[in-house]
């Protein structure tokens, strides 16, 4: 098998081992100088400030001169981390040796029978495998529903999109990307035969919901913006254009989301904005009835609900936070869902954040955030706590896994860490007894690693909370790598990463800063980093940066930052704020022509992205966008190394955003050369990736490996 890293182009080929295949590394001619992108100015004045924009033209994608430009600055980075080769092979092997070979997750149940995925010997993607549930607790054989390797055959990319049984089991509905934008093109795949039915709909996105008989589902599309804006009804064994429209929205700012509820009965709709919600509800037993609305949008009010099974239909668990900033969960009877029929099972909690409430047969179980840490509450019917279930450490967390069963004796979670691969048991809910499930199997010992959580003062005062994770005891000034995100109220909980034990092995700490814009201390964390409040997010990442340096974990120059999209935009933000605080960044398709992509509302997400960071056509929000925005503010004579990366079918963040940001940058250094000789390193994927990189686990690791060398080498540990 060859290992191929999308990354690279390949020419005259060298060979690589990584321990399961080889790497292909491109042995160029050092270029001359770096890449110069064509100029081709255009102006424009906005609230009184002319914006002149040398490399607009890159916003044309399919533009030739912006192809040779990416193959330019490919052809760059590769030359100047030749030198790397042997380091990133010995990583890739590191990575692969971490993890069994051949692997499989923890189980699921749904109906008659135990899912789960497996991983077999060698190949890249996941094999999905069913048993039938005997009564006598014997090992029924595995049948084999979808091979996602022989669904990858012929193409450089795979990712699913959905993967779904009919209720009945008779069934599979599945989707297909080959090319990392994020359309799909759905299958039904009979699982008596195992071929496909022809059935076949185009240009589908995340969400699937089977009706009860199986003989239709609902699936959802996307509009000129990549925003999936309505809900289609397909029969089985007709043509997609006699699909049924059930919900179309609109209103932009709004993406649909359709899911069954665990009890079966009902289809969730739902409608979300960044901080607004609606919700409607249709039976599975008629999908082409009319949808049933829980409550009127309101803006600025969020909702979400859940179907417990009872008397006369059961009741609606609604987690909202209407008069409740972190939320609270009302029920209300499914006759009568509005908000004038809520009552109240769990009050608001300033300190405490609700982020849902799922039902299981008598109980309901909220997942809760408290300081930080992530836990359950177990609830009787009546909203009286039986018991909190919570972490067995600092570092860890407890969350529910996938329980498709509504009606349990015991609910499947599963505890994990920095340092503590994720564990699968299933909980009693009479007894709180723990019943180990399945464990993630990591063929290495992880007893040096040690986690602790300390905390860094922001420049409000404010306390910002940092994990930091190292093999072994601490060292003074050691080399270390500091990891950020903050937006969208996403929270960096805990999570085992075996991706940074080849870094920990090195004796490289590695440090996750939990900034003001993401979610991990409540509701208020994600607010008090958001619209013009998001500069507190940047200040923060900087002030745990310097927190590192001040209390002798390590030093400016051993200190490398990271992080991935909003956490790109952070990077830029912080390389152009506190340059001399970091001897390295890695902005991973990042998010660095705010003000312009915000302007444009014809591209993905724009419209949807004004709640989240600002709208430029306001004076005020355009001030703050553009004194952060990374191409507007480049980081000077003084800057960092930078190591930055994109995906040309990316559809979350274009390919144009930090094509433009180097370009700009590289032409910043030629007519004004940079204090320091920083390597400025751009690499973009030309095909075979998607947002978050490659999919197939040998490529993503040859990616990955390749990240971690130019890491070590800046941070001298070559």
């Amino acid at each position: 098998m060859v290992v191929t890293d999308p990354f690279v182009t390949p020419s005259a080929e060298s060979r690589v081992s990584n321990g399961r295949g080889t790497a292909t590394v491109l042995p160029v001619p050092a270029p001359l100088r770096p890449p110069r992108a064509p100029r081709r100015p255009t102006r424009r004045m906005l609230h009184g400030v002319e914006i002149v924009d040398d490399f607009a033209w890159m916003r044309h994608t399919d533009d030739p001169a912006l192809l040779s430009y990416l193959e330019a600055e490919n052809a760059w980075c590769d030359a100047g981390t030749a030198h790397l080769a042997d380091l990133r092979a010995d990583i890739a092997r590191e990575l692969a040796d971490a993890l069994p070979d051949e692997d499989e997750s923890a189980p699921w149940v749904s109906g008659d029978w135990d899912y789960r995925t497996r991983r077999p010997a060698g190949t890249q993607y996941p094999v999905l495998v069913r048993r039938v549930r005997r009564s006598d607790g014997t090992a029924a054989p595995d049948l084999v529903l979808l091979d996602e390797n022989a669904l990858a055959d012929g193409h450089d990319f795979l990712e699913l999109g959905v993967c779904d049984p009919s209720p009945d089991g008779s069934l599979l509905a599945y989707s297909v990307d080959h090319e990392g934008a994020e359309v799909y093109t759905l299958r039904v795949r009979d699982l008596d035969t195992g071929t496909d039915l022809p059935d076949e709909l185009t240009g589908t996105y995340y969400g699937l919901a089977w009706a009860g008989d199986r003989g239709s589902l609902l699936y959802t599309t996307l509009d000129d913006a990549y925003r999936p804006d309505t809900v289609r009804r397909h029969v089985l064994g007709t043509p997609q254009s006699a699909d049924q429209v059930v919900w179309h929205e609109p209103d932009r700012r709004f993406e649909l989301e359709i899911e069954p509820t665990r009890s079966g009965a009902w289809v969730r709709l739902v409608a979300r904005s960044r901080d607004t919600s609606e919700v409607r509800l249709l039976p599975t037993a008629a999908l082409d009835g009319t949808p049933v609305l829980v409550a009127e949008q309101v803006p600025g009010r969020e909702y979400f609900v859940d179907h417990q099974p009872g008397p006369d239909g059961g009741r609606l668990l609604v987690v909202t936070d209407l008069d409740a900033p972190e939320y609270r969960v009302m029920a209300t009877p499914v006759a009568t869902p509005g908000p004038e029929h809520w009552t109240e099972i769990v009050a608001h909690d300033p300190a405490v954040r609700v982020e849902s409430a799922d039902a299981f047969g008598e109980h309901v179980v909220v997942t809760e955030r408290s300081g930080g840490m992530v836990r359950l509450r177990l609830l009787d019917r009546a909203g009286s706590t039986v018991r909190l279930i919570e972490p067995d450490a600092a570092g860890e967390v407890v969350q529910l896994a996938r329980n498709d069963e509504q009606d349990v004796t015991a609910v499947r979670v599963v505890r994990e860490g920095w340092v503590r691969p994720p564990a699968t048991v299933d909980h009693d809910l009479a007894t709180g007894a723990e019943t180990p499930v399945h464990e993630q199997r990591v063929r290495r010992s992880l007893a040096g690693l040690r986690c602790e959580v300390v905390a860094a003062t922001a420049q409000d005062g404010t306390s910002v909370p940092m994990t930091l994770v190292r093999s072994g005891d601490p060292v003074a000034g050691a080399p270390c790598l500091i990891y950020g995100y903050g937006a969208y109220e996403s929270s960096l909980d805990p999570e085992f990463w075996p991706e940074m034990l080849p870094l920990a092995d090195r004796g490289v700490t590695f440090a996750v800063a939990h900034v003001r814009g993401g979610g991990e201390l409540g509701r208020h964390w994600w607010q008090q980093g958001r619209l013009l409040r998001k500069p507190t997010t940047f200040t923060d990442f900087v002030s745990c940066a310097r927190h590192l340096v001040d209390t002798g974990v390590t030093t400016a120059d051993r200190l490398a930052a990271r992080g991935i999209s909003a956490g790109g935009l952070l990077m830029g933000a912080v390389a152009h704020l506190a340059p001399e605080d970091f001897a390295l960044v890695v902005a991973e398709v990042p998010f660095v022509d705010v003000v312009a992509t915000l302007l444009d509302d014809s591209l993905p997400l724009t419209v949807a992205e004004w709640e989240e960071w600002g709208d430029p056509r306001d004076p005020e929000q355009f001030a703050c966008l553009r004194g952060y925005s990374p191409y507007d503010n480049l980081p000077g004579p003084r800057r960092p190394a930078l190591l930055v990366t994109a995906s040309r079918n990316d559809p979350r963040v274009s390919v144009h955003e930090p094509a433009k940001w180097v370009a700009k940058q590289r032409e910043a250094e030629e007519t004004a050369p940079a204090e320091r000789a920083q390597p400025l390193l751009f690499r973009t994927a030309l095909g075979g990736a998607a947002h978050t990189g490659p999919a197939g686990r040998y490529d993503a690791w040859a990616h990955e490996a390749f990240l971690h060398a130019v890491t070590l080498d800046q941070l001298g540990l070559t």
